[in-house]
């Protein structure tokens, strides 16, 4: 049988420098990971971001090692630019978050947070 994903939510910030778009899609997904666990998938720009149990408990462990809530993943996120990125976070705490906040050269920084379901 196959898993089903379902989208949580689409958006896109404009970029009215060369009318272009950043695009980020979150997917619901029942079976993530090595154990078939629940998670989310976040997608930007042929980029795959898996929020799954073993992976977060591992990104939890580097939050609290470096004293910080709310963690960047440096190596997931899209940080080429200083005026342009996709930048994917961890949010620790009850419940556990993944954060995402996208800027493009025209607009301000949009963010939104999606809750995980799952704990670690």
């Amino acid at each position: 049988m196959l898993t089903e994903k379902t989208v949580i939510e689409e958006w896109s910030v404009k970029d009215l420098e060369d009318n272009s778009s950043l695009t980020v899609r979150v997917m619901d997904c029942p079976e993530l990971g090595n154990r078939s666990l629940p998670g989310i998938q976040v997608m930007y720009m042929g980029n795959i971001v898996n929020f799954e149990p073993d992976i977060v408990e591992r990104w939890a462990y580097q939050a609290s090692k470096a004293g910080v809530t709310e963690y960047l993943l440096e190596d997931r996120s899209w940080l080429v630019h200083e005026d342009q990125f996709v930048r994917i976070y961890l949010m620790l705490g009850s419940p556990l978050k993944a954060k995402v906040s996208v800027k493009t050269r025209s607009s301000k920084v949009v963010s939104k947070e999606y809750d995980l379901p799952f704990d670690v």
